[in-house]
């Protein structure tokens, strides 16, 4: 609630501090502070931050620096609550009470964060005092005791435990309340604290890039390697550092809530002057994967265009991978056909752009070629790759308007195609799958054989085609209830289906068998005298 109020409140006015303090470190260390105390919370600006660099719009250096940043702003938030604040928590929850339900706009929304942010106070206040009892039973001080003996036992549950609260506050005010009441040794609170800081980094990076891409967990990478330098340090310098701390305030809890902000404060120190290295060294460290565009051309050398037949050699391997991307979106529409998950339509409209974009650079690499230099058998060929790209990207431009549009339907509808009906599309899926083969056989070899057993596939089609809508009727007849309630849908899938096999017809036999004399000018039969 705090972060939601806060982020509605000042939400732009945030972005704009975060904007404008990237420009350098120091003032992106002050904003990462300040946007943290704001939010209450350093996880939450770390998940913030990480989706804005993995995007791009943040350099990784400002990032890293604004992280310093928010960690020391988590510090002044364990200061101010390491004071008996939870007496003002009513205070904060009837104010916000108010301000949500008589006020508008901007009061209102930050009622939200001020009703948050005394539930946060109770919560700890009621937190802290349900594990009172615990830690004063037998058991639970033979745990600690047993924890604190053993210094990296101590990191290890404190690192835990911020892990798991998605929050570092809980931890160190628990080590500070435990230090206070004498459970554990100041050496063991001096523990918990650094464990904290090294859990408050593993949200971040387990949960805050998904993706595989490395360039999103650099952040979250960076920040956990100067918390676990922090905790190297600590722990080398472990006997000297535990005296110190303890002339930092009149009783355990101002002691380790004093170093918790200077060990903070020194990792600041020891970092932001070599921010832009160490972002270097992370880079090195995970370097972005390379970018493939696979609409771009993969073949058609320019130089080639000199020399007319490579080039239509090098325009015909470009143009069989338009076969390999219609194959792809086919299998994904079988996919989205017959399962309730959208991603397969997502990913296979995808495909339809590298289509288009490979089939007009196919265009304009052939146009290019000085038509004065191509011999009559060149000419035809150019003209073959072309009809051959055309249909083919015609064939993707139905699959992606038009049958991803009957699956789209299929789901908003939610319904499902009659067992019988759904084996009839896949059928013909899987048919179109193997035709998309004996297209490409044809376009390459140029073979009049291959090119006729294409045409006479285009009749088999139709006629399974007809076959599968008489059956659809029957079914409608009969009153089969999935058949009713995608009976439209059907029909256009199975249209749509026969039309994308016959963009393949035309564009790989046809050409070669005009170019043989086997192909009639009219499929009309002649007039009467």
């Amino acid at each position: 609630m705090v972060q939601t109020g806060v982020t509605r409140t000042f939400g732009p006015r945030l972005k704009s501090l975060l904007a404008s303090a990237l420009r350098n470190r120091f003032k992106a260390f002050a904003a990462g502070a300040a946007v943290t105390v704001a939010l209450q919370s350093s996880t939450a600006t770390a998940m913030m931050l990480t989706a804005f660099q993995a995007g791009g719009l943040v350099g990784l250096a400002p990032a890293l620096s604004v992280m310093l940043g928010a960690n020391v702003g988590t510090t002044l938030v364990v200061q101010v609550l390491s004071f008996d604040v939870a007496v003002v928590a009513p205070l904060l929850i009837l104010g916000g009470v108010i301000l949500f339900r008589r006020a508008k706009d901007e009061a209102h929304t930050f009622g939200r964060a001020l009703i948050g942010l005394g539930l946060v106070l109770t919560a700890l206040h009621q937190f802290l005092a349900l594990l009172e009892p615990l830690v004063e039973s037998p058991a639970g001080q033979a745990f600690l005791a047993q924890v604190g003996g053993y210094t990296p036992a101590a990191v290890i549950v404190a690192a835990a435990l911020t892990w798991a609260a998605h929050s570092s506050v809980v931890t160190v005010l628990l080590a500070m309340s435990l230090a206070t009441a004498g459970v554990v040794p100041l050496e063991t609170g001096v523990a918990l604290i650094v464990g904290a800081n090294l859990g408050s980094a593993l949200n971040p990076l387990l949960e805050g890039a998904h993706s595989d891409d490395p360039v999103g967990q650099r952040l979250p990478l960076g920040n956990f390697l100067n918390r676990l330098a922090g905790l190297v340090i600590v722990m080398g310098l472990f006997g000297f550092i535990v005296p110190l701390v303890a002339r930092l305030g009149p009783d355990p809890a101002r002691a380790l809530a004093n170093f918790h902000t200077l060990f903070n404060l020194g990792l600041a120190a020891l970092f932001l002057p070599w921010i832009r290295t160490y972002a270097w060294l992370i880079k090195k460290l995970l370097p972005a994967r390379p970018v493939v565009d696979p609409g771009a051309p993969l073949y058609l050398d320019p130089e080639a265009r000199a020399t007319p037949s490579l080039a239509l050699g090098f325009a015909t391997r470009e143009a069989l991978r338009m076969t390999d991307t219609l194959e792809a979106m086919l299998k994904g529409l079988r996919e989205a056909l017959t399962t309730p998950s959208k991603t397969p339509i997502q990913e296979t409209k995808l495909l339809d752009d590298v289509l288009d974009r490979l089939n007009t650079a196919i265009r304009a690499y052939l146009i290019s070629i000085p038509p004065d230099g191509l011999t009559p058998e060149e000419s035809t060929g150019v003209a073959r790759i072309l009809a051959f790209a055309t249909n083919v990207e015609h064939a993707g431009d139905l699959v992606d308007r038009n049958l991803l549009g009957v699956a789209t339907r299929r789901l908003k509808r939610g319904v499902n195609f009659s067992a019988e009906g759904e084996g009839e599309l896949v059928a013909l899926v899987d048919r179109l799958l193997a035709n998309v083969r004996l297209a490409a056989a044809a376009f390459v070899s140029g073979d009049a054989a291959a090119a006729r057993l294409l045409v006479a596939e285009k009749e088999s089609f139709r006629e399974v085609e007809a076959d599968a809508v008489q059956a659809h009727f029957q079914r409608l007849q009969s009153g089969n209830a999935d058949t009713v309630d995608t009976s439209s849908l059907h029909l256009d899938a199975l249209r749509d289906l026969k039309r994308v096999n016959s963009h393949l017809v035309e564009g790989a036999a046809y050409p070669v068998l005009e170019a043989s004399g086997e192909l009639l000018r009219t499929r009309l039969a002649p007039r009467g005298g």
